[in-house]
């Protein structure tokens, strides 16, 4: 059984690490997008992104990463865990009231990998929610699986609930929970920016402040290429009508 978990969790990291979503039963991305099932991005032609922060809040990060968002004139979405906005329901309520979007990342963080409980996921779903209702007043349709982990039992079930699962561009996982370094951060958002990217970042690392870091550089430097940083809602709001 020992073994079984460690390989379990090789598994996820490698998933997270390689910006590919882990798929037990898997169709083709071409079948979730046409469904509108799953978002990775959305191409356009004008000149959006949406930054994403998986994880948070977090007490001393969560903070920097709001004031460096609002020097730069940018909106973002947070993807949050129910548990932890327990612990700083402040950090939630600015981020609601300074204009940025809060999204259902879960109750406890757990992966939802093959064999696991929809009752479990919306149980974590429903929790979650409540908690952003009553710190922020807002309703949001937005949920990311922890790790990117999804099948279709688990599209199914949060579909089930009212919500779209959203993912991120391919090309712009910073794998800034590793703490790979604040150029490397740097380097893998700017040298990859697109028109209708979301950029996965994380509010919450563990010892890290990298993100903060590597967002002093990002944000000025995306704002002189002329893009505008958005939440994921008004991203969408450009993606073509489905006919």
């Amino acid at each position: 059984m020992k073994w079984k978990t460690i390989a379990c969790l090789s598994v996820a990291c490698i998933g997270v690490a390689s910006g590919f979503s882990y798929q037990p039963a898997k169709k083709s991305r071409q079948y979730y997008e046409a469904h509108r099932d799953i978002v990775w991005e959305v191409p356009m032609k004008e000149k959006l992104i949406a930054l994403t922060f998986d994880d948070g809040p977090n007490p001393r990060t969560t903070p920097q990463i709001l004031d460096l968002l609002a020097q730069n004139e940018a909106k973002a979405t947070f993807f949050v865990v129910g548990k932890r906005m327990e612990r700083f329901p402040d950090i939630v309520r600015r981020e609601a009231l300074e204009g940025h979007e809060v999204a259902n990342h879960t109750y406890s963080h757990a992966y939802f990998t093959k064999g696991f409980s929809p009752k479990k996921l919306v149980e974590e779903l429903q929790l979650t929610q409540a908690k952003i209702d009553d710190l922020t007043g807002k309703h949001c349709q937005w949920f990311r699986p922890p790790g990117g982990f999804y099948d279709d039992k688990v599209i199914n079930t949060v579909r089930g609930q009212g919500y779209t699962v959203i993912l991120w561009s391919w090309h712009q996982d910073t794998k800034d929970w590793l703490a790979p370094g604040t150029d490397r951060i740097v380097n893998k958002v700017l040298k990859n920016a697109r028109n209708g990217d979301i950029v996965l970042m994380h509010d919450h690392v563990d010892g890290s402040v990298q993100t903060v870091q590597a967002l002093r550089k990002i944000l000025p430097e995306l704002r002189k290429r002329g893009y505008k940083m958005v939440t994921v809602s008004e991203l969408l709001q450009h993606r073509t009508p489905k006919t």
